[in-house]
């Protein structure tokens, strides 16, 4: 049996891979410290092939199972989240990109690293391919993110070449779909909590700077085939269909029926003014791309939304890792 293990498994993303892996037969440890995921994403999962435990990647990990997948989805992704965490998030992508390389390394396992298109900044290159080196902001509040998960690309790619570790690379686009907190600061599930608020709609500057979004599950199906490709190098995986944060935001008032109405505050600093993938990569390495518009992803959103009632969070495999052996950490430096 394939034995998958997904760091930030109960996460926005994470929760929704676990669920997919699980349809794929395989055997599933969800590994999160909770701090920006929640029980309640991964409570239906009662199921003998899922096991959650609770641990901080920045910790070293033992697992005693044979493991043939390594998901590294951990840390803080949204800017509230990661404004709030700037040393967790910073320590996660590199104390934490670590640890998972090496129990993919220590159980030759494949790894396969959640980046990000904010590895692109705020570009001078548009749209966005991976030979793109970007324009970050070391220096910025945006950076402990930014810069976290471009020290864990290089660390991945150490790890490939010197170590011969197994390992792929996600760079994920914004992506959205149900199991998203409504108060995460980012642009989907905020306008949704407004317009069934009937509050007014917050766009960050004059609302001409644009995103591209992808639902939920395409991006799920392209991490899956990726980690089950045989490619090393860095692959953008989101919708290019391109738009703008002020279109998003009459898109949502119109499916919701709102009477919100649209205001306007100040650009945070060094808030990307474009952000579109170039996929050409993933349709030809992956054959993959994104089927789901962006209206029927929100009305699936919108539904979950309007549905979901709270869950009792009983039934989970819940337990704490133990410290690993000596002999065993030292196979994993």
């Amino acid at each position: 049996m394939t034995t998958s293990v997904v760091t930030g498994g109960a996460g926005f993303l994470g929760s929704h891979l676990c669920e997919y892996l699980l349809a794929q037969g395989h055997k599933v440890i969800c590994l999160d410290n909770l701090d920006t995921g929640s029980l309640q994403n991964i409570e239906h999962l009662r199921e003998s092939l899922f096991e959650f435990r609770n641990l901080d990647l920045v910790e070293f990990v033992d697992l005693p199972e044979d493991v043939d997948f390594v998901f590294h989805l951990a840390s803080p992704a949204s800017p509230i989240d990661y404004l709030r965490l700037p040393l967790h998030t910073l320590k996660v992508g590199s104390y934490g990109t670590h640890h998972a390389l090496g129990l993919a390394k220590f159980k030759r396992a494949r790894l396969l690293l959640a980046s990000t298109s904010e590895v692109y900044g705020d570009p001078l290159q548009h749209p966005q391919s991976e030979d793109y080196w970007g324009n970050v902001n070391p220096i910025g509040p945006r950076g402990v993110y930014d810069e976290s998960k471009r020290y864990s690309e290089a660390l991945t790619m150490a790890y490939h070449r010197q170590q011969g570790v197994d390992t792929c690379i996600a760079r994920i686009f914004n992506t959205y779909g149900p199991r998203m907190r409504t108060n995460d600061g980012r642009a989907v599930p905020t306008f949704v909590r407004q317009a069934l608020q009937n509050k007014p709609i917050t766009v960050f500057g004059d609302g001409t700077q644009t995103r591209s979004f992808c639902y939920v599950t395409d991006l799920i199906d392209g991490l899956y085939r990726l980690a089950t490709s045989g490619e090393h190098e860095p692959v953008n995986i989101g919708n290019p269909a391109e738009l703008t944060l002020g279109e998003l935001a009459e898109t949502v008032i119109r499916l919701t029926d709102s009477e919100s109405q649209v205001v306007y505050s100040a650009l945070p600093l060094d808030d990307p003014k474009v952000r579109r993938p170039n996929i050409t990569r993933a349709r030809e390495t992956l054959d993959w791309e994104p089927t789901t518009t962006l209206e029927e992803g929100l009305l699936k959103m919108l539904a979950f939304e309007r549905t979901n009632k709270p869950h009792s969070l009983t039934g989970l495999r819940h337990e704490t890792l133990r410290p690993a052996p000596q002999n065993i950490r030292k196979a994993q430096d």
